[in-house]
């Protein structure tokens, strides 16, 4: 993979070139970083050009100045495209990455290939209830990370992993995520139930973990209904970081989604 820093942004990117091939870009959780899509990685790069990134306040992503927000995240993703002569792109992401790269499909939704979005919800329909719900448990796992970083990871990496092996690297990359960087966590507030959404010309997975915690998986399937042509999956054995908890089952079903033969 080939570091880059997009220029004028706070945004670090690794690609795998691969200029005739279609292009994958994978979108980490909150207080995780692009190596949380290392077994992905080494899947696709095969056939597809793969990206990943860390997002604002995030991995390398943490010098910002002023303006810079994860709110712009689609705009960062756009310039990321425009850089690499990119048309269309598959969007995969994961819990927040989800949130992001939905804003992107509503902002762009002609360079958008497919959408995946997993542990994620339906940011132009979410529910008040369930949306007050998810803001509560936010706020207090911030309490325990204002007091201890290695408390909250300790908390947060149980909540998110299933497996014993994805919640030490998710613990690993969790306890170098900055306290400060909660700042940036507030502002997806402002991309949620904003846009209508339309009819896509694009193909849609969501999917959940089983062993997820109960208001993500009502969220998923909540959104599957609504959007029926939709692909729905919930992966056995994973909980909120499926990619990371069953990467072996992500990849083949992502690859099956993407080939048009899920």
């Amino acid at each position: 993979m080939i570091e880059k820093h997009l220029s004028g942004t706070p945004i670090h990117y690794w690609i795998k070139e691969k200029k005739s091939a279609e292009s994958i870009l994978f979108i980490h959780a909150a207080f995780a970083d692009h190596t949380s899509f290392d077994e992905q990685i080494s899947f696709f790069a095969k056939d597809y050009q793969v990206i990943t990134l860390d997002l604002i306040g995030h991995g390398k992503s943490i010098i910002t100045h002023k303006g810079d927000k994860i709110s712009k995240t689609a705009d960062y993703i756009r310039k990321l495209l425009e850089i690499e002569a990119i048309n269309k792109i598959h969007l995969v992401g994961i819990s927040i990455g989800a949130v992001l790269i939905q804003d992107f499909a509503n902002k762009f939704p002609d360079e958008v290939a497919s959408l995946c979005c997993i542990g994620g919800y339906d940011i132009n329909n979410f529910d008040p209830e369930l949306q007050k719900e998810n803001s509560g448990e936010q706020v207090k796992m911030m309490l325990k990370a204002i007091i201890s970083i290695k408390w909250f990871a300790k908390s947060n990496k149980l909540i998110s992993a299933f497996t014993t092996e994805a919640q030490e690297k998710f613990y690993q990359m969790n306890i170098r995520f900055k306290k400060r960087s909660f700042i940036h966590l507030a502002e997806l507030t402002k991309l949620v139930n904003r846009f209508k959404t339309t009819n896509r010309n694009y193909p849609v997975m969501i999917g959940c973990g089983k062993y997820d915690n109960p208001m993500a998986i009502k969220a998923a399937n909540m959104w599957h209904e609504r959007e029926p042509k939709s692909t729905m999956i919930v992966f056995e054995n994973a909980g909120h970081l499926v990619n990371m908890d069953t990467p072996q089952e992500f990849n083949e079903n992502l690859i099956r989604f993407l080939t048009g033969k899920l």
